[in-house]
């Protein structure tokens, strides 16, 4: 790969499925092996703007009564702004990008476990990213059912709105996912998220190094 070339990684999975702890990790890595820069972001968030949305989408009170399509659309708005101000700069740059979720979340998150047609999901998600694909996604694969007992045993933090679903709800989320990296294998790296956080970290590591510097 060239030098100059930079790479966007997305991680994602079902809420509690340790995605941050894996980024971070991964993060450390990347940077003393590779010596560029390395840009953590997350979605939604990433920007002042997209914090704000951020702060809509999960804990304020009017985000109960929130309909799945304006859900959908908070979300790729937040998208549209961190492609724009981080991601496409950054990889313009040749800097290393991960990713705390991406496009595929919406495609899972609304598109699957909230029912809203395809058609229009893909196409508001193809806007909303322009020419941003990651180069690699990984989804880190727990059962819905070890996602809500870890969110409910985080002592830091309250369940935001979307970590309050029910286990049906998470059911749908896994098989999105899984369906999405059968279907994309090419772009897909599925890890097994009930292992411990060392062999889940290993696996991915192996997964980046065979991919972008063999």
């Amino acid at each position: 790969m060239s030098r100059d070339q930079g790479i966007l990684i997305s991680f994602e999975g079902s809420e509690g499925c340790g995605k941050s702890t894996q980024i971070h990790r991964i993060a450390d890595r990347l940077e003393e092996f590779d010596h560029r820069e390395v840009v953590v972001t997350r979605e939604p968030g990433g920007t002042q703007i997209g914090e704000d949305i951020r702060h809509l989408l999960m804990h304020a009170d009017a985000s109960e009564a929130m309909h799945p399509e304006t859900e959908l659309l908070l979300f790729a708005a937040s998208r549209a702004q961190l492609v724009r101000e981080i991601i496409y700069p950054a990889v313009n740059e040749g800097k290393i990008i991960l990713c705390d979720r991406f496009l595929d979340s919406t495609t899972v998150y609304q598109g699957v476990a909230r029912q809203i047609a395809e058609d229009p999901v893909t196409q508001i998600n193809n806007f909303a990213v322009g020419e941003i694909i990651p180069d690699l996604t990984i989804i880190l694969d727990i059962p819905p059912e070890v996602g809500l007992e870890r969110i409910k045993h985080r002592v830091s933090d309250m369940p935001d709105r979307m970590e309050q679903e029910n286990v049906e709800f998470y059911g749908k989320v896994r098989e999105g996912y899984l369906h999405l990296a059968r279907s994309l294998p090419k772009r897909f790296f599925v890890v097994d998220g009930e292992r411990d956080p060392d062999g889940i970290e290993i696996d991915i590591w192996n997964e980046i190094h065979a991919r972008f510097y063999s």
